[in-house]
């Protein structure tokens, strides 16, 4: 701090802070010496010196614009990112949020597609200043997009800035519908699960959940003959689960459908030695236990799907 610094008088100034511990205004720079606010705004500072001590809260200055006239910009914002006007690339969407800048204290409730006036600050942050006037084409782009039209082609004298602000709004709007279905989708999914659960006592419920969650309905099903559940993995026909179990003290495995929990390979000998028959579909993961346990307590189960 030198001897000029020591002679001025302190006074207060309305300055935007965006975080750290400078502020800048009248082409001149402080250094806060007090807490910060809690969040990005526009407050009033006590300055003595090169030194700032935050006083409270603050309307937006306008006379913030006139020191930074060098640094002022003009351009559309799609939500917080500023397409400046003059812009003449046709950008690829995906590159906008990295190609954009950031915006910061936006003023709520501002029209979609207004010109906005901005003033960059030395650490090169943008800073919303005031609405411009329209340029013409703004209230048909705006109608346009309202009514989801896919492009504003049909429209004459749009600026370069506003087409792709047009089209980088519509693709932010298709990616949060389409991520709004998919919650939904999602809700609803879990939703029949849950369902599915509360009835998982019967056949019909557990054969329901088998399509949302196959461990739980195998492990239930399983559960009713006896037998605990050990693992499932997909078998190597479509909707066909390879399924192994644990019943008196033995590993076995079967291969079940995904979707009706009946057994399409017992993993041990069902054949009718009499017909040739085979019977492994006439079970399901409920009563394959019960069959299991019978062929073991009359020592006849031959296993034809070993595991270790």
């Amino acid at each position: 701090m030198g001897w000029r610094d020591l002679l001025e008088d302190s006074s207060r100034l309305v300055i935007p802070w965006l975080g750290g511990k400078r502020l800048y205004r009248d082409q001149r720079a402080w250094r806060i010496c007090s807490p910060m606010p809690a969040e990005f705004g526009w407050y009033e500072w006590s300055v003595q010196g090169r030194r700032a001590t935050f006083f409270g809260d603050a309307e937006p200055a306008p006379d913030y614009l006139q020191f930074w006239l060098g640094q002022r910009l003009t351009g559309y914002l799609v939500g917080n990112r500023f397409i400046p006007l003059g812009s003449t690339l046709r950008w690829d969407l995906d590159e906008v949020i990295e190609l954009t800048d950031q915006v910061y204290l936006v003023e709520p409730g501002l029209d979609r597609f207004a010109p906005v006036a901005v003033v960059r600050d030395p650490d090169r942050r943008l800073i919303y200043m005031e609405e411009q006037f329209t340029l013409g084409p703004e209230e048909e782009v705006r109608d346009a997009f309202i009514d989801k039209k896919e492009s504003i082609d049909h429209i004459p004298h749009v600026p370069p800035a506003l087409d792709l602000a047009f089209r980088f709004a519509t693709r932010q709007r298709q990616l949060h519908e389409e991520r709004r279905a998919e919650i939904e989708r999602r809700r609803a999914e879990e939703r029949r699960r849950e369902e599915a659960m509360r009835n998982m006592g019967t056949g019909l419920g557990r054969r329901t959940l088998a399509a949302h969650d196959f461990e739980t309905a195998a492990r239930a099903a399983l559960g009713v003959g006896g037998a605990v559940f050990l693992d499932a993995r997909q078998g190597r026909v479509p909707n066909e689960m390879v399924v192994q179990y644990r019943i008196n003290n033995q590993r076995l495995e079967c291969v079940c459908d995904k979707n009706t929990l009946q057994i399409t390979d017992a993993g041990i000998c069902l054949e009718d030695h009499y017909t040739g028959e085979k019977g492994d579909t006439y079970f399901s993961l409920e009563s394959l236990p019960a069959v299991v346990n019978e062929a073991i307590r009359r020592n006849k189960l031959v296993v034809w799907r070993h595991v270790y």
